[in-house]
């Protein structure tokens, strides 16, 4: 079995192919990461997780990938993960690509519909709390609405997450064959060296402006293992948006 990782040399992504490896079993699976320079992975992952056998490195830009090589890279997958993410510097937010989130799932699903899979794919996207699920029925205050919307027209990053998770949300139902996912929205991000207690939730239980919680990005990267490896933690969350908190919220 395979698992295909984009977004791998990030904060959080890099944490995501660490839990795998060290959460699989040691034969008859693989994780695949596509990276833009293979040279720059001995900065963000131990020399051990480089070295794996079970890890294959491609590298190249998703983006600019032909729709043979991305099929390719997510053929006889049984789950993708992205932890795509702007960089958080003037180019990352306002620079191109702008829709790099949604450009990037959009053609991932096409590659893996184009694959005809067997069975359902897994298809787990990193969000943000501060994306609300209207379909879910999500309120939240006139505050915290009128100040999304200005992120939303300020910062392009913000708009494409949304425009990301709706694009599952709306294409891939409850009963679609060929795949099935999960848009995980931790709130603000912290970074601790090892998993701790977290919760999970359908919906935020607290502002994501106005009280925002914490969640450690090794804490995501251990829940996003446990969709693909649990299958009853994935049947609980699938075509879901949970949020994830630190325990102590």
């Amino acid at each position: 079995m395979t698992i295909l990782v984009v977004g791998a040399s990030g904060a959080t992504g890099r944490l995501v192919v660490q839990q795998l490896l060290a959460q699989l079993p040691k034969e008859n699976e693989t994780v695949k990461i596509i990276v833009r320079s293979k040279a720059a992975l001995s900065q963000v992952l131990p020399i051990e997780t480089i070295q794996d056998s079970r890890l294959e490195i491609t590298e190249g830009c998703l983006l600019n990938m032909t729709d043979s090589q991305l099929q390719s890279q997510v053929k006889g997958c049984r789950a993708v993960v992205s932890c795509l993410g702007h960089n958080l510097n003037f180019n990352g937010m306002f620079g191109r690509p702008r829709r790099l989130v949604t450009d990037a799932v959009q053609r991932l699903c096409h590659a893996i519909e184009a694959t005809g899979p067997d069975v359902p794919i897994k298809f787990i996207l990193m969000n943000t709390t501060g994306n609300q699920n209207l379909k879910a029925g999500e309120k939240v205050s006139m505050p915290q609405a009128l100040v999304v919307g200005l992120i939303r027209m300020l910062l392009p990053p913000h708009a494409d997450n949304e425009e990301a998770a709706g694009y599952l949300q709306s294409r891939y139902g409850c009963h679609q064959k060929t795949i099935e996912w999960v848009t995980v929205r931790p709130d603000s991000l912290i970074n601790e060296e090892s998993v701790t207690e977290y919760d999970v939730y359908a919906s935020p239980v607290r502002s994501a402006i106005f009280d925002a919680g914490k969640t450690s990005r090794i804490n995501v990267a251990h829940f996003m293992s446990q969709l693909i490896i649990n299958n009853c933690t994935w049947n609980k969350w699938k075509t879901q948006m949970p949020v994830i908190y630190n325990n102590s919220i």
